[in-house]
């Protein structure tokens, strides 16, 4: 690694979390249900099992890890086209992909054959990748110069191809997207299908060209949208594909517009293929037929967001999964991770998990060398088909105080979940009765969480006694809340708040400090902005937020309107979490009915009764108890700083 000076530039967080010490250790990682596994064999054949003579020179005799002996300088760059069956623009012509490739030049001169590591993007040209906004840049003859980020400076010395694929419908492929839909998917399926030898391509003139410089064995990565990408597309079990790095990934965009029925915004699909695609009026026609299929107006999950869920699909999976998401993310939430990682378990599949304390921000960014360290050792193993010890690492690792790692043997790490009874004003204690809320939409959320010890109307708080002794949250808690109503439907909120003063995390912001990973050109440097961990005195913490639709509480697909008047159960589901509340905390509770800062709910001023003796807090916890105070004690909580809320409209970057 190279240091280098750089200029400085603040990043904006847009969440405060508190996540403080944590309680494990590293064992060998079990299976779903606790038994242990053996550790799998990387499926891809072995490089040097093609070559006589035993190893190749860029693999590490001792170690089983490639080493940088390829000129990143004279490496091949190459611009194809890749034919695919849709004709998403409608006039007349199927699509074509586009597709830029850096590899080691040997693999021309002397029958090398490589994996290649794939980023498919619809941000090329629209956005950039990266916290540096980089954007792919090409020669006089259009052929790529500068591939975004710094995978083709480490691993092309090391023996892999990295491949940029322009999305159907972005920068220099032909057509128009379809924002998470079977087009974007099976353009990026072709590119598969080209390097495994089962599709064509053609150069900008024509000539028609192989792939025949690979094994076929492809590895995908890639934060946001293009992590997305990776999660559908493993979700085809496309033959080739051996493993997928997904940072920050949607794995249904029905619960990235939504919440159980609540929408976070309005018509955002159309926006979001506007934003990306291209400028045309065929592209247009696109993009409106998504605003008419999105169901906005009823929030149900319908059959357009099916094809755009793939946790559904999961038992299709034949790649392994490297998952990496931020615990503070507000963009694409934790229970993207949560579902998707429950998804893998379920099915076996070979998988490993970082979570940060960060908010929407690669592990490249606040955990540099170890994650280069852990992402080169993760690719030899899965597509170079070296047997090193990256499988029989602790699965999970999370980040338990900024920049303090902890490793445990599999995520989460909860024995059980327990039900923690409310009763009025309380949490921890078997209550009798109802309380009432009655939906206030100019509640914000500093006015919920800054005096849980008042009555507000709009918003019901159950508070806790001072834990006797730390508990470790690890999973997804919920709400479950029997409730009466006098309107059909309704959103329910649910907020789960730590209190006690402390120095938490707030964010990262840019150093003056540049390190180096990889081989640089005058023309492609490998020369990046580290960040720093920023925290600020506090005396509350948001643990978790939650948001049902209440007609929507039993089935997303077919919602059951309330009957005014009757009792029905509801449940919220919070966002998943690993965070232990230390000793001497007070948890909070609070509920409320629309969240207008948060969401775009469906104004319905509605009253609900709470059946107390029939709801309840469901916390995931490795040991601990929620004691109730005897009696209520009041808290003092000083909000000086509003809290940043994320534009609900800004691309998924």
């Amino acid at each position: 690694m190279t240091t280098v000076s750089a200029r400085v530039t603040v990043l904006a967080s847009s969440t405060v979390l508190c996540l403080t010490t944590a309680i494990g250790t590293a064992t060998a990682a079990p299976a779903p249900d606790g038994s242990p596994v053996a550790v799998p064999a990387a499926p891809a054949p072995a490089l040097e099992a093609s070559l006589a003579g035993g190893l190749p020179d860029h693999v590490d005799a001792q170690t089983k890890s490639t080493r940088p002996v390829y000129d990143y300088a004279g490496a091949i760059r190459e611009s194809v086209y890749v034919d695919t069956r849709m004709d998403t623009d409608s006039d007349g012509v199927n699509d074509v992909i586009a597709v830029d490739i850096v590899r080691p030049r040997e693999t021309d001169a002397n029958g090398v054959r490589i994996p290649v590591i794939m980023d498919a993007s619809p941000y090329y040209s629209c956005c950039g990748r990266g916290n540096e906004s980089e954007k792919k840049s090409y020669d006089a003859n259009g052929v790529i110069q500068k591939m975004p980020l710094y995978y083709d400076n480490y691993f092309v010395p090391r023996g892999y191809a990295v491949v940029g694929v322009d999305i159907v419908g972005t920068n220099r492929s032909t057509g128009c997207g379809d924002v998470g839909g079977e087009d974007e998917v099976d353009s990026v399926v072709a590119v598969i299908d080209w390097l495994n030898g089962r599709n064509t391509a053609r150069t900008s003139d024509g000539t028609a060209v192989r792939a025949s410089w690979t094994t076929g064995a492809v590895g995908m990565i890639g934060k946001s949208y293009d992590g997305t990408l990776a999660n559908a597309v493993a979700a085809t079990g496309v033959p080739g594909l051996k493993t997928i790095v997904p940072i920050s990934a949607i794995s249904s965009w029905y619960d990235y517009s939504r919440s159980g029925g609540v929408p976070y915004s309005i018509d955002y699909m159309p926006w979001l293929g506007e934003y990306v695609g291209h400028d045309t009026p065929a592209c247009d026609a696109v993009r409106a037929d998504l605003g008419e299929s999105d169901d906005d107006e009823t929030g149900d999950y319908t059959r357009f967001w099916a094809e755009r869920d793939y946790v559904k699909d999961a038992r299709k999976i034949k790649a392994s999964v490297f998952v990496t998401h931020g615990l503070s993310d507000y963009n694409v939430q934790t229970n993207h991770f949560a579902q998707w990682w429950d998804a893998l378990a379920k099915n076996r599949v070979p998988r490993k998990i970082w979570l940060g304390l960060e908010d929407h921000v690669d592990p490249f960014e606040f955990r540099r060398d170890a994650w280069v360290d852990e992402l080169h050792e993760w690719f030899d193993y899965w597509l170079q088909g070296l047997q090193n010890n990256v499988m029989r690492s602790p699965q999970a690792s999370v980040e338990v105080a900024p920049d303090v790692w902890r490793d445990y043997p599999t995520w989460p790490a909860v024995s059980k979940t327990v039900g923690v009874p409310l009763a009025a004003g309380k949490l921890g204690a078997y209550g009798k009765g109802t309380v009432t809320v009655t939906d206030d939409p100019s509640l914000t959320e500093d006015t919920i969480v800054s005096t849980p010890s008042e009555e507000i109307a709009g918003r019901q708080m159950f508070l806790s006694a001072p834990l006797p002794a730390p508990i470790r949250i690890s999973g997804t808690p919920s709400v479950t809340l029997r409730v009466k109503s006098d309107s059909t439907t309704t959103p329910v909120t649910a907020r789960l708040i730590e209190y006690g003063e402390a120095e938490r995390y707030s964010g990262v912001r840019r150093t003056n400090t540049s390190t180096c990973e990889g081989a640089s050109t005058d023309y492609d440097d490998s020369c990046y902005f580290t960040v720093e961990k920023t925290t600020e005195k506090s005396d509350h913490g948001i643990v978790s937020r939650g948001w049902i639709d209440a007609a929507h509480s039993s089935s997303p697909a077919h919602p059951k309107p309330l009957t005014p008047g009757k009792w029905t159960t509801v449940t919220v589901p919070l966002r998943a979490q690993d965070e232990v509340i230390p000793k001497g905390r007070t948890l909070g509770l609070a509920v409320t009915l629309s969240d207008t800062e948060w969401t775009t709910p469906n104004d319905t001023g509605a009253t609900v009764d709470i059946d107390l003796a029939h709801s309840k807090l469901n916390l995931p916890v490795t040991a601990g108890k929620v004691p109730a105070p005897v009696k209520p004690q009041p808290l003092d909580v000083d909000i000086t700083t509003p809290t940043e809320r994320p534009d609900l409209h800004d691309p998924l970057g």
